[in-house]
């Protein structure tokens, strides 16, 4: 069995969904349950723990089973924030060496995912990003634990907020996966997403269960 790598999962779900007509999209339901459960599903397998960025009601997740945590910074400051709070909570309460950060959009998530970006970092790799089609994808990345203060710098004293502009600053890899069977990192923002996700889960049969 191969042993499961030093890192632990944050999802994000902090936003604010104003094309899904508002609400916590995490809590959408595809196929008869949550987003948020088809992410759980393919990634808490994969990390050592798993914590929860949500800025509703706590109380919304409670049934998920894990630890829930609001921006530290106010304002809806974009994903940065959530990968600042998950960076805080893993200095306050693992050990672990990385963070993984996932979005709560997107239920067809690699079942290799963090075994493959944390086998592409080197020794003084600072975040590696995943990539397909050509396209980054910034939100799905782990970050070491060492960002911890540079993130805070860049997030509130240099009001970055774009991921990119962030890990163009920093030594960052990207690992590229293969899209002929579909994109494994498409996400949801729409209802006709929705509707089109859902499909494509009853076409096919790899989502694991909850």
């Amino acid at each position: 069995m191969t042993e499961t790598p030093s890192v632990v999962g944050l999802v994000l779900a902090g936003g604010l969904a104003r094309r899904m007509g508002g609400g916590a999209k995490a809590l959408k339901h595809l196929a008869g349950r949550p987003l948020l459960a088809h992410v759980l599903a393919r990634i808490a397998p994969q990390c050592q723990a798993m914590v929860l960025n949500a800025n509703e009601d706590p109380e919304s997740y409670e049934a998920f089973g894990y630890p829930v945590l609001p921006d530290v910074v106010t304002g809806f400051a974009g994903p940065l924030a959530g990968v600042l709070t998950g960076l805080e909570w893993l200095d306050r309460t693992h050990e672990a060496d990385w963070l993984l950060t996932v979005p709560t959009d997107a239920p067809f998530l690699p079942l290799d995912l963090v075994q493959r970006l944390h086998s592409a970092a080197g020794d003084d790799t600072e975040a590696v990003v995943a990539r397909s089609d050509g396209r980054t994808q910034p939100v799905v990345a782990l970050w070491h634990r060492s960002l911890l203060q540079p993130l805070r710098v860049a997030l509130i004293e240099q009001d970055i907020r774009k991921i990119d502009r962030f890990t163009a600053a920093h030594k960052t890899l990207h690992v590229d996966w293969p899209t002929a069977a579909g994109d494994p990192f498409v996400n949801i923002n729409t209802p006709d997403e929705l509707a089109a996700a859902e499909t494509a889960l009853s076409l096919c049969d790899e989502s694991p269960d909850p």
